[in-house]
């Protein structure tokens, strides 16, 4: 039993890397055909452009790995069945609970990858690689509206017109209010950088203090601002949500929802940083029916085909859920949940009329 065991993982493993690698190679060179228009802005050279997509391949490989895992097992299970091997095994008494066992056994060892890549790799190798181009290229980040960047903080209103790849500030304006939301002051400076203690400090300050109907200008060289906003916070802006890790995720929603801003966005990527690893399992269960097939020569290549359309529409369903339930306020566990369990419901289904016939 052991011996069947791991010549089936052996082989699912194999071809699973083996796809990876491919799609990897693929995806790589698309990158770097999308940064030749790049190259010669500012001091991005061609050696920036191949660091850039090197430090991109853990993004690649966490989102493509689920992919992987569906074609890769439905290729081996495809070999194994063209072989009659798979027909020998059930001849011998091995069930298919047992079988999807052993594929369950492999899916999750590259699910355990998937997780720990997200977490521990993705997020500092994007936001090195988005600091590296706009570091050379001589550009700054967080334009998303015309004014700047707008964030709330507690009773203030932060405007910046935009972040450094260093995290430092250029152009703040803020805006106090009291607890009757009657505007206390507004501070302007032209640059702020984060202090080793919590807090920023703010160089050429001009700041308006209102009292009632006169106020009052002062101006300052630099001044301590005590703000709750950090590089994590910042880091959303060079990030998209999922690829960023759970912990700074969390932070970013419990400031969100302090603040009394709308978080659904991110509470849906944070259920998809759980969830998603999950997806190798479902990718098996999806591959096992192949694999019951006999087709000699012409059906590997439906099958792979097959494979890439089912991944495919995995990953448009992924996007198509998250985006529907930001936009409907769909409760976000059942919205990063939703693809998962409709293809293991599919699985399920097409494992089940197998058995059958």
């Amino acid at each position: 039993m052991k011996i069947y065991r791991r010549y089936l993982a052996r082989e699912v493993s194999a071809a699973i890397l083996l796809v990876l690698a491919g799609f990897l190679a693929l995806f790589s060179f698309f990158d770097m055909v999308g940064e030749v228009k790049n190259v010669g802005q500012g001091n991005y050279q061609w050696h920036h452009a191949l660091i850039y997509v090197g430090l991109r391949l853990p993004g690649r490989i966490y989102e493509l790995m689920p992919i992987a895992v569906l074609i890769g097992a439905l290729y081996s299970l495809s070999a194994l069945a063209r072989h009659s091997e798979i027909t020998v095994l059930r001849a011998s008494g091995l069930s298919t609970g047992r079988l999807l066992g052993v594929l369950f056994q492999v899916a999750l060892l590259f699910a355990v990858a998937i997780f720990v890549i997200g977490e521990a790799v993705v997020p500092s190798s994007e936001r090195a690689a988005q600091q590296l181009r706009l570091r050379e290229r001589g550009q700054t980040v967080g334009q998303e509206l015309r004014s700047g960047l707008w964030l709330k903080d507690e009773r203030s209103f932060i405007n910046v017109r935009s972040v450094l790849p260093d995290n430092q500030l250029e152009g703040i304006r803020i805006y106090d209010f009291d607890k009757n939301a009657r505007l206390k002051s507004v501070t302007e400076a032209r640059g702020g950088r984060l202090l080793a203690l919590k807090g920023w400090e703010l160089t050429d300050v001009v700041q308006t203090i209102l009292y009632g109907e006169r106020s009052e200008v002062v101006r300052k060289s630099t001044m301590e601002w005590p703000s709750t906003l950090n590089p994590d916070i910042l880091s959303v802006l060079m990030i998209a949500p999922e690829r960023m890790s759970l912990l700074h995720l969390t932070a970013y929603v419990r400031h969100l929802s302090e603040n009394a801003q709308k978080t659904q966005r991110y509470e849906i990527a944070l259920w998809k940083k759980i969830i998603y690893p999950l997806a190798a399992l479902v990718m098996v269960a999806l591959a096992l029916p192949f694999g019951y097939t006999h087709n000699r020569v012409s059906g590997v290549s439906l099958k792979i085909f097959s494979g890439v359309m089912i991944g495919v529409l995995f990953h448009m369903l992924n996007g198509l859920f998250s985006n529907l339930g930001a936009i409907n306020s769909w409760s976000p566990l059942l919205s990063a949940l939703a693809p998962s369990a409709l293809f293991m419901l599919a699985a399920t289904g097409m494992i089940w009329w197998m058995e059958r016939r």
